[in-house]
């Protein structure tokens, strides 16, 4: 857009803003941006290029895209769809409804045996690599029976038990909610986020509870309430700051302090706000660069690779695409979960569908899904990307792109 262009766009926002009766901060919480992002919109500083930007806009002014952008791509012709079906993590998510454990109410004299012990340990260990394969049909299968065991050993267990098992409810939570923010299902994640902290603070861990919010925050994303996640996430770096400068911190606090930086960059990039994005990118960048290597500490992944692969997501989240595939060039992520190599090659596809490289994004997309197909097949930004490429081909889409459409419901 040149500065004349837009102008009259920012212009024609306002406008329809008013119509609607809405101020600049209510149209922004809609969209899960700032005032101050619309303010410069409206004033013909921030321009709006990318289309998924353009629909969030429209979506929450009421109005069609093409009467914000007349020259945007006509709705594509779908034809009859059976909608998206059954989520993959519904039986998880009725795992969370309720009391937790009604039968220990009921039946407290029911004793724990350790000798369970082995049995659980692997379960959980199953159900987190279920989580990073984003095979979540399997962790929704798996987690029937594991909740209600644990929080039945949970409440009748001997107190020289009770330590492990609250950790192991905590590692089960977790992941659960690292599979409903990915699945789009943020106020599930929420819930499991909650409780994956109060059971950390009971097994006497004070870095799980820090993961526990790092979780949180992933779900306040997701439900677009960023001032929320930015709160709870700089509170909780503020804490593990100062923790860090009286004691010499171990590998596991750095590792979680730097996926907190990296939550605070997404909350920044999708606020638009360019500076305060970068700069919690760089101090993770510094983290890493103090640990020396990839981890898994509480199945955060963070390291240097990571650091870069959220670096890729950020700039597109900001609509820097070129910087994005500048950056995933030096990316070597196959040291690295099925689940972050495949997001990293969504990203990189965004990127190419911001660059107007419709191919290559699309081989992106299929390359991804060959190795997460639940996690393309359900995470809304691709279904977003998909959706896009598929409007801007119009007739002519090939047909990988079609299929691809339909095994992700993207034309729904």
């Amino acid at each position: 857009m040149s500065s004349e262009e837009r102008r009259a766009f920012g212009a024609r926002v306002a406008d329809l803003r008013k119509q609607k009766g809405m101020t600049q901060g209510e149209l922004a919480a809609v969209m899960g941006r700032t005032a101050s992002w619309l303010s410069q919109v409206e004033r013909g500083i921030q321009p709006v290029n990318r289309l998924d930007v353009l629909r969030l806009l429209a979506d929450g002014l009421g109005v069609p895209l093409q009467v914000l952008q007349p020259d945007a791509p006509p709705p594509a012709e779908a034809g009859p769809t059976t909608g998206p079906g059954t989520n993959d993590l519904d039986q998880a998510r009725l795992v969370l409804s309720g009391h937790p454990a009604p039968d220990a109410l009921l039946n407290p004299t029911t004793e724990f045996e350790p000798d369970a012990f082995v049995g659980l340990r692997r379960a959980v260990d199953s159900i987190w690599e279920f989580t990073h394969r984003a095979r979540y049909a399997d962790v929704s299968a798996a987690i029937g029976p594991l909740v209600p065991q644990l929080e039945l050993a949970g409440r009748t267990a001997a107190d020289e038990y009770q330590p492990e098992v609250h950790t192991l409810l905590a590692r089960t939570y977790q992941a659960l909610a690292a599979a409903f923010v990915r699945q789009n299902e943020a106020d599930a994640a929420w819930v499991a986020a909650d409780r994956a902290i109060r059971e950390a603070e009971l097994a006497g861990d004070p870095l799980g509870v820090f993961v526990g919010i790092y979780r949180m925050c992933h779900a306040f994303v997701r439900l677009k309430r960023l001032d929320q996640a930015e709160h709870a996430a700089a509170t909780a770096v503020s804490a593990l700051q100062r923790h860090n400068e009286s004691n010499e911190p171990t590998p596991q606090h750095l590792s979680v302090l730097g996926s907190l930086h990296l939550v605070l960059a997404l909350v920044h990039a999708r606020s638009g706000e360019r500076s305060a994005a970068r700069q919690q990118i760089d101090a993770a960048r510094r983290i890493a660069g103090r640990l020396g290597e990839d981890r898994n500490d509480y199945h955060l992944e963070f390291g240097p690779t990571n650091v870069e692969i959220h670096a890729v997501s950020t700039a597109v989240d900001l609509g820097d695409a070129g910087e994005a595939l500048e950056i995933a060039k030096v990316v070597r992520a196959e040291g690295l979960s099925c689940e972050r190599q495949g997001r990293l090659l969504l990203d990189i596809g965004r990127a190419h569908a911001q660059r107007r490289h419709y191919a290559d994004s699309l081989a992106c997309l299929l390359r991804a899904e060959a190795l997460a197909p639940e996690m393309i097949r359900t995470h809304a930004a691709s279904r977003a990307v998909v959706r896009d490429l598929v409007l801007i081909a119009g007739r002519s889409a090939p047909d990988e792109l079609r299929a691809l459409a339909e095994r992700t419901d993207s034309l729904s």
